[in-house]
């Protein structure tokens, strides 16, 4: 078992963690520690190193613990730490991707909502989980203390869960509250996508932000998130004589390694190729400026829909079913683990005919 102290560039500090590796398994504590990656006088070089010596002092303090007690056991330490401190801990893990950072960081928020959030790991009972899944139903709001969306009180609640979860295998609880605990059913989502028609109408239109645009196009030509378009660089997008062009990356999300092959037309909105370590869409950021400028795209394009740059993923699944290609070579295209995950656009194919038959009606 090895404890090592790490550090984490952020920009403007450096944040101090534990990484713990044992038995083929690595796990990591975050310190809420921080160092100044720049000192500029003696008081901010002293500061540094005193908290490199805390940091220092913690870890040898968990080597002591893991060497005391069995791993994977609980820990009377650790049962008397708070859940929130492990809680966010987890939440910072998840840091390099805005979104899902985001929806953790949401999810903790509403948690400290909860009149009983404040619990040390010992106090943790099924019963607690419960009455926490009756807040996130009833009580829970949103920072502006709107109604929050069944799918969000599912999303967040399962933040907790997922917590929890990882909690009981770091040895913090010695059984896992959620077996006897229901999770929030999700309701069935809508997903908003765009026609052959309708992308070919708003491709045919100007955008004042071209490189949305290029972006938009290009998803729902391949199917690729925004996350994995906006970090594509010209060495993944590689030609062979048997397949064609295709790209060879790893899901920002999933950390799976794909294959993908594309087709002409999607090729023609990545621009003039660059050097092979360079974004093939450069300065492609998301923020709500862009989604502004998308919206009045779409509407240019006489497209009225709500349509935000995920659409297009779903445009590029909803016409591959309804051109024909099978759900199965569909789910590879679009890198889902799980066939259950494409069932979804196969309910939007079959409620699309279902509306298509009923049509035509005669007067009787």
């Amino acid at each position: 078992m090895n404890v090592t102290l790490r550090k984490r560039d952020r920009g403007k500090k450096i944040s101090l963690y534990l990484d713990y590796y044992a038995n083929g398994k690595r796990r990591y504590e975050f310190l809420k520690l921080y160092l100044d990656p720049h000192p500029k006088n003696k008081i901010q070089r002293d500061l540094n190193k005193e908290t490199l010596q805390l940091a220092e002092t913690i870890r040898a303090q968990r080597l002591i613990d893991i060497q005391n007690i069995a791993f994977g056991f609980q820990n009377p330490n650790k049962a008397k730490s708070f859940f929130i401190n492990y809680l966010e801990a987890q939440a910072e893990k998840r840091s390099e991707s805005n979104g899902n950072y985001g929806n953790w960081t949401s999810a903790i928020n509403i948690y400290k909502k909860f009149d009983r959030a404040n619990i040390r790991f010992a106090d943790i009972t099924s019963e607690w989980l419960e009455d926490l899944r009756y807040f996130f139903i009833h009580s829970a709001k949103s920072r502006t203390g709107r109604e929050l969306s069944i799918n969000s009180k599912s999303s967040y609640f399962n933040k907790i869960r997922a917590t929890l979860k990882q909690a009981h295998k770091d040895g913090y609880i010695k059984r896992n509250p959620c077996i006897n605990v229901k999770c929030i059913k999700e309701a069935e989502s809508q997903r908003e996508f765009l026609t052959l028609e309708e992308l070919t109408a708003a491709s045919k239109t100007k955008c004042s932000s071209p490189i949305i645009k290029r972006a938009f196009l290009f998803s729902a030509l391949t199917g690729l998130r925004f996350s994995d378009v906006e970090k594509l660089t010209w060495k993944e997008i590689q030609h062979s004589d048997e397949i064609g062009y295709y790209i060879r990356f790893t899901q920002k999300k999933t950390k799976g390694h794909e294959t993908l092959p594309i087709s002409e037309d999607a090729l023609q909105f990545t621009g003039e190729a660059k050097e092979p370590n360079e974004k093939v869409f450069k300065d492609l950021v998301y923020t709500d400026q862009n989604n502004a400028k998308l919206s009045k795209w779409m509407e240019a394009a006489g497209i009225f829909k709500h349509i935000t740059f995920h659409c297009a993923r779903h445009t590029f699944a909803t016409l591959q079913l309804t051109l024909g290609t099978d759900i199965y070579t569909v789910s590879k295209l679009l890198g889902h683990k799980d066939l259950k995950t494409t069932q979804v656009y196969a309910k939007i194919i079959d409620k699309k005919k279902t509306d298509a038959a009923s049509r035509i009606k005669l007067k009787l």
